[in-house]
């Protein structure tokens, strides 16, 4: 099964199963002398991790994401990083029912057809407990990041038909975390959870959307043609589980805008070249151009409800799929963390390939 690697100089390989021992990520290409801060790859596991609030699946994993190489008195070697997060709280008897069945809009039907063979037990591989892997790694990217003045904040847009401003501006970046939705407009979030708590009670889910924005990108980060910066972005968001749309700048919106009004007036301020607008969402040509970059992802609803599905078996049988174990009613506020990081990555990856030796002078 290929695909489980990502990045040309950044790289991670995750591996592992949702109802495995456990889960894990290799980090290869990371410049040696980074300090790596233990406390800070938790708070971000923290924030992934299932069992936090009332409007998530109740399965209780303390994903402590262990590193077991590549790091020596507190920073990187320059060795592969290799952390392990152990699975604790697995219930496989809630799948067994399933093991000969294709649940709608899940990955089972896919996986038996083009493997032959498929771990039904939480979704096996297609498990978003996978992204616990991502948000490890994405949390030293992150570290790396910081070192140039590069911040990501990713919050909570829409819940179903409760969205917050489009304009990312009028909005505190401070109060995401001050919500279980992670939305930072304090009374959307209200609205929002409310509303989770409404979809759960009927044995449904619902779907929302997840904006970014990036902030402090030097201008060049990028590569023409197959390697613009925005379509690396978009491969990295669109790998998320449950992730159906992507649009950066003015998005599909942009399509209804004439020229004259869409195109981003240059101007110096300060000694810098900026722009009027900023429609282009901070990518131009694929390569950043210094302003914010941001973006949005959309979410479907988890495919996992109580309610009775008709579907078919592996023979082909006519049978009826009802929903068990402990699932998420809605996957945008556990996604947040899984966003940044897999951001994080794209940039660090970037970074490298921009600047590897500017880097390493800088952790030097």
């Amino acid at each position: 099964m290929p695909g489980n690697t990502f990045g040309k100089i950044f790289k991670i390989s995750s591996f592992g199963e949702s109802h495995g021992l456990a889960i894990g990520v290799i980090v290869d290409g990371l410049p040696a002398g980074l300090p790596i801060d233990l406390d800070f790859i938790q708070s971000q596991m923290d924030r992934r991790r299932p069992g936090q609030s009332t409007i998530v699946t109740q399965r209780k994993e303390s994903d402590i994401a262990e590193i077991m190489s590549g790091i020596f008195d507190g920073k990187t070697t320059g060795t592969p990083l290799f952390m392990l997060i152990r699975n604790k709280d697995a219930r496989s008897k809630d799948y067994s029912h399933i093991a000969d069945k294709f649940r709608p809009s899940h990955a089972d039907f896919t996986y038996q057809q083009k493997y032959g063979n498929r771990d039904y037990k939480g979704g096996g591989r297609s498990s978003a407990r996978e992204t616990a892997a991502r948000v490890a790694a994405g949390a030293i990217a992150m570290q790396l990041l910081d070192k140039v003045g590069i911040s990501i904040h990713s919050y909570v847009h829409s819940v179903g038909p409760i969205s917050t401003h489009e304009d990312y501006s009028l909005l505190n970046f401070e109060n995401i975390e001050k919500n279980a939705v992670r939305c930072p407009d304090l009374e959307k979030a209200k609205d929002m959870e409310a509303f989770i708590k409404d979809i759960k009670s009927q044995g449904d889910t619902i779907g929302g959307t997840i904006k970014c924005v990036i902030k402090g990108v030097p201008v060049g980060l990028g590569e023409p043609v197959f390697d613009k910066l925005h379509a690396d972005l978009g491969k990295a968001i669109l790998s998320i589980n449950s992730c159906k749309g992507f649009e950066y700048g003015s998005g599909f919106s942009g399509t209804s805008m004439k020229g004259s009004e869409h195109n981003d007036a240059f101007v110096k301020k300060e000694d810098k070249i900026k722009t009027t607008s900023n429609n282009s969402g901070g990518i131009q040509g694929g390569i950043s151009n210094g302003m914010d970059i941001y973006f949005k992802a959309a979410f479907k609803p988890v495919a996992t409800i109580v309610s009775a599905q008709t579907s078919i078996d592996k023979s082909g049988n006519v049978t009826e799929v009802q929903g068990k174990g402990r699932h998420d009613p809605c996957v945008v506020p556990r996604a947040v963390p899984i966003v940044d990081a897999m951001t994080a990555l794209v940039l660090a990856d970037h970074l490298l390939r921009n600047n590897t030796s500017q880097i390493a002078s800088i952790l030097s």
